[in-house]
């Protein structure tokens, strides 16, 4: 059985912290054999992955238990924000939502905190 899963996040700090908390859960929850999770994150949620930024512990957090963040240049283009700003580790694709897409495809299920 599957057990992927794709977190996305797109713009409410809030949200952002609920994001957090389902993946380190859901991770906690498999520790023998881990699923693949991935938080995409695109639209205005970019402008909260700054490496100097407040959330920035907790994406560290994040990928050290085995997570991938994906980051959607798109909205990085349309805020402005150069990717070497990006918190350490975080992955820049083309396109957030064709990245989503692209995910659910191969079996990933879709979280939207």
């Amino acid at each position: 059985m599957n057990y992927d899963v794709l977190f996305h996040f797109d713009h409410d700090p809030q949200a952002l912290g609920i994001a957090f908390s389902n993946i380190r859960n859901y991770l906690n929850a498999f520790p023998e054999d881990r699923p693949a999770v991935v938080l995409v994150v695109n639209g205005p949620g970019v402008r909260l992955l700054d490496r100097d930024g407040e959330h920035a512990a907790q994406i560290g957090e994040v990928l050290a238990l085995g997570a991938v963040v994906k980051v959607c240049n798109n909205a990085l283009t349309h805020f402005g924000i150069d990717p070497e700003r990006l918190c350490p580790g975080c992955e820049v694709v083309p396109a957030g939502v064709v990245e989503i897409v692209e995910l659910q495809r191969k079996g990933f299920a879709y979280v939207k905190p």
